[in-house]
């Protein structure tokens, strides 16, 4: 296959079918939502067959976390629908401007406008293929997708489903779908400037460091997540408990999931014994400072390779700090700018922590699970930004739009 030629053939279909869905109204797009929410149930079966091929090929491969991440079922593909649905509720992203007057007399206006093309690069979970779908159509914007290779199958079913929704609406390529394993068609996406207006990195450290500094498109950096859980001394600990057990354990292979335990020393006697073996009955492998050694002798001394890194896993590592102040700067040392989170009833340790901590979420008495584009009221997302240009956070329908000005004036010229 020439990468070339065929990414680029891919990109001139989305482009032509981009024009015609920016012009489309909100009503329109939202009608080609529910329709696609509606088929994807129906083909539900055909999508969970071509996924067990995926999971099949995996099983020797991957991690069960892993596996987690690239498993769809029906009621996976349900909520998938409900996503879509939820999307569709949502206020039209291109509706709203400013406009004023200046001494010329000329009128401006700062409207609301989509991308273009937007092109997402994607590793493992096939349910990323619909949530950026629904998102880029919603905005106004065609998108060419390029998942992994481990989720080849479930990808080209998803695709398939909801292909005859926009063909009927004319809008072929409008979701345009990189169907071949070739890593030269990632390499050809990077180097489209001038046909891709934008490019999303999804997936682990490696992809979205290969993807920043190889890539000619503009790029927004979608971050991975070693996120902190720090227990304050006036901290309800039966409160922290249930966090960190959610954070942790209530979906490890995702970058919204708790990484690292930070616990102030004047509690740590009392929480973290507490805390380890409720872990341990959830299946987590305990690493641990010299602090924590003491407490929980059995634990894996942490390394310094430890603190920065995003487990996936049921894994966590535990460090005890002097305060708020040294959870702080830990914290901004290693972490990779996602979320963190403070559990404290000291309304200005909290208000320290959301204040210094550099990250796009900082959580208060709450689980970092929650920062998540559906969570936050955006329907879905197509990522969560860790950088601070155009978006941060979760990105929904908002963040895959920009604007432009329109000047309107009755013959005037500069002096």
């Amino acid at each position: 296959m020439d990468a070339e030629k065929y990414v680029y053939g891919l990109l001139e279909d989305a482009r032509i079918a981009g024009q015609n869905l920016a012009s489309m109204d909100d009503a329109g797009r939202n009608i080609l939502l529910v329709r696609m929410a509606a088929k994807l149930e129906a083909d539900a079966q055909e999508i969970v067959k071509a996924n067990a091929l995926d999971v099949d090929a995996a099983r020797a491969k991957m991690t069960k976390s892993e596996l987690d991440r690239l498993a769809l079922s029906p009621e996976r593909i349900k909520a998938i629908a409900s996503d879509i649905l939820a999307v569709a509720k949502l206020p039209d992203p291109l509706k709203g401007e400013e406009s004023w007057a200046v001494p010329s007399g000329l009128r401006i206006r700062k409207v609301r406008v989509p991308f273009g093309v937007i092109g997402v690069i994607y590793e493992n979970r096939p349910n990323v293929t619909i949530d950026i779908a629904s998102l880029c159509l919603k905005s106004g914007n065609a998108c060419l997708l390029r998942g992994s290779a481990s989720a080849l199958n479930s990808n080209r079913a998803l695709i398939k489903a909801i292909s005859p929704v926009l063909e009927a609406a004319g809008l072929k390529g409008a979701v345009s779908f990189v169907d071949t394993p070739d890593r030269k068609a990632v390499d050809v996406m990077m180097k489209a400037r001038g046909r891709l207006d934008l490019l999303i990195p999804r997936g682990g450290a490696g992809l979205i460091a290969h993807t920043i500094e190889n890539s000619r498109v503009p790029v927004i950096e979608t971050g991975t997540g070693n996120c902190h859980v720090f227990v304050d001394e006036s901290a309800d600990l039966e409160m922290a408990k249930r966090i960190v057990i959610n954070a942790k354990t209530q979906r490890p292979s995702v970058c919204n999931a708790e990484e690292k335990l930070l616990v102030h020393r004047n509690v740590a006697n009392a929480f973290i014994p507490m805390m380890a073996k409720a872990l341990r009955e959830k299946g987590v492998e305990i690493r641990g400072c010299s602090e924590t050694l003491k407490l929980v002798p059995d634990a894996v001394p942490a390394k310094e390779g430890d603190w920065p890194k995003e487990y996936l896993d049921l894994i966590i590592a535990i460090k005890v700090v002097s305060g708020v102040d040294e959870a702080i700067a830990h914290i901004n040392k290693y972490n990779s700018k996602h979320t963190e989170a403070i559990i404290t009833e000291n309304r200005r340790n909290a208000e320290l922590f959301t204040r210094n901590v550099d990250a796009a979420a900082v959580m208060v008495n709450a689980s970092t699970r929650f920062t998540d584009g559906g969570q936050f009221g955006f329907g879905a997302e197509v990522g969560i930004s860790t950088q601070k240009l155009h978006a941060r956070g979760p990105m929904g329908v908002r963040e895959l739009t920009t604007y432009k000005y329109i000047v309107e004036g009755n013959g005037q010229v500069r002096g």
